[in-house]
């Protein structure tokens, strides 16, 4: 792969933030940055690592996650082109969670020394990131309620409509993203066999169909009552 064109395809990708900068930001920025390859389940970073790096999502597909004991669960997922593993340098502490990649994924990394340095001199890109850690507050508090206020069939509803909401749907109606059915119970904070035998019974109730990892949406109307009824 040509690093140079994935940048392009990064400064292109991000008008929204690439206007805010200066000329001199966007050479600043475009010196320091680089990116990084990483392969099917490669961890990013790790929990407990010191922030260095602002991150973008080139392409691929990313899980954010934190450890636990007999499994993990997946806080949030990050689509191309989407920022994340800068909150915690902006709070001054370690990461409280881990990064790998879903499949076969390239990211940029800006150094946050001069992503802070940029920020001291754009008030509006200030403004950006307060916009995006509310966002992203904002979802992660709904996530969080949802996965611990709903019964399972609610949970799991409310995880794949996630998906779809994240990664869209393909032509046929399929999911664009094939988890595994661990992925996706550590999505919907469950066990894997209470995600297998509540798939299986979504499927049965003619609201998906399943083929290996790749789940189908048969009746998105309903899975949607499935998660409001929780």
């Amino acid at each position: 792969m040509d690093e140079d064109n994935d940048f392009l395809d990064f400064s292109r990708s991000l008008s929204e933030v690439w206007r805010l900068l200066s000329k001199q930001e966007r050479e600043l920025l475009r010196h320091n940055a680089h990116i990084q390859y990483f392969k099917k389940n490669q961890k990013i970073y790790s929990e407990g690592d010191k922030p260095q790096n602002l991150m973008c999502l080139l392409k691929g597909k990313v899980k954010i996650y934190k450890e636990g004991i007999g499994h993990s669960q997946i806080i949030r997922i990050i689509k191309p082109i989407q920022y994340f593993a800068y909150r915690a340098y902006f709070a001054k502490e370690n990461y409280l969670t881990a990064a790998a990649a879903f499949e076969p994924s390239s990211v940029c990394l800006v150094p946050m020394t001069v992503v802070n340095d940029i920020l001291r001199e754009n008030f509006n890109l200030c403004k950006f990131f307060i916009h995006q850690l509310s966002v992203d507050l904002g979802i992660t508090k709904a996530r969080t309620v949802n996965l611990t206020q709903k019964h399972i069939r609610g949970r799991l509803a409310e995880s794949l409509i996630f998906l779809i909401d994240s990664y869209g749907l393909e032509d046929d109606n399929t999911i664009n993203i094939y988890l595994s059915r661990e992925d996706l119970a550590n999505l919907s904070n469950m066990t894997t066999s209470n995600a297998i035998r509540t798939l299986s019974i979504f499927a049965s109730e003619k609201v998906i169909a399943l083929d290996g990892r790749k789940i189908k949406v048969l009746d998105e109307d309903k899975l949607h009552k499935i998660s409001r009824l929780g």
